[in-house]
């Protein structure tokens, strides 16, 4: 009974990164951070949302693990952490994936 309780708790943690996860505007940030680390005026700024906005989605990513800001004089640069979520990605954008032509080759 152990083992299950332990599956459980594993599924527990990955339905929480995926809650995070499943929201637009941070699967878009998410998606951006994969290709360069930014600040939140950047994130603003490509996404046209109020700072209040991105800095909210930033906090919710942060706090689940799937990113991590690094202190660059006085701004917080942010970057991907999460080993799963960059997988994730992969697959839900395609990048980096190879796909296969109508014959069904590489």
């Amino acid at each position: 009974m152990n083992n299950v309780q332990n599956n459980v708790h594993d599924y527990v943690e990955k339905a929480e990164l995926l809650k995070a996860l499943a929201h637009p505007v941070r699967l878009c940030i998410v998606d951006g951070l994969l290709q360069n680390e930014c600040n939140v005026t950047k994130i603003r700024e490509c996404l046209e949302l109020p700072q209040s906005t991105v800095s909210q989605h930033l906090s919710i990513l942060k706090s689940r693990g799937i990113i991590k800001g690094r202190r660059r004089g006085t701004e917080i640069c942010y970057t991907v952490s999460n080993e799963l979520v960059r997988e994730l990605m992969k697959i839900l954008t395609g990048k980096n994936v190879h796909s296969q032509g109508p014959e069904g080759k590489k």
